[in-house]
């Protein structure tokens, strides 16, 4: 590994505090000039389900509550500014001591993942491949290609519902079946 190369390290926080903790750092980030050496903040959700009242709502919840994820160039001086960070107890490895994720977790998490050759445009018919909606179909109505997602349309609980999803999520249906009434 190239010393100057950026690695996923796991930054621990307290409980709630992974909001505050991610702003903190994408403004020291701001105002340190620091983009060549922190270059990217994560905190994972999903996209979950909840049934209340007999009535299905989508939300937003974290997948690691009290973790967040940070690309650097890993520096010891940087590791004094994000462990005395308000809200972070320490890095994630032995004795407090940054350790950098393995690509195949990286993976895992999702983290990273980007798909270079996104042949969709808006209209497109879509089945959702992966995460709460896998298995339904839908069409694509916005495409943000900075950010990789998609605005999908999806049919849901008896009425149409506007979805982001991830580019990866998502696959064309080639050839849609036209089925006359």
């Amino acid at each position: 590994m190239a010393q100057n190369e950026a690695k996923w390290y796991i930054l621990h926080t307290y409980s709630g505090y992974e909001s505050l903790v991610k702003k903190s750092i994408e403004q020291m980030v701001e105002n340190g000039n620091l983009q060549d050496v922190i270059l990217d903040t994560k905190i994972p959700t999903e996209t979950l389900i909840e049934e209340r009242n007999g009535k299905k709502k989508a939300y937003e919840a974290k997948v690691m509550p009290g973790y967040v994820f940070i690309k650097l160039i890993y520096s010891s001086q940087l590791w004094f500014m994000l462990t005395n960070t308000r809200g972070v107890t320490g890095f994630v490895g032995p004795n407090g001591k940054a350790w950098p994720l393995e690509d195949d977790e990286v993976k895992r998490l999702r983290l990273e993942e980007r798909v270079v050759d996104f042949d969709m445009i808006v209209g497109d018919n879509v089945t959702v491949v992966s995460g709460p909606f896998e298995g339904m179909v839908g069409v694509i109505k916005e495409i943000d290609t900075a950010h990789q997602k998609a605005k999908v349309v999806l049919n849901m609980f008896g009425r149409e519902t506007s979805v982001d999803m991830d580019f990866v999520q998502l696959e064309k249906i080639s050839n849609p079946t036209v089925v006359e009434e």
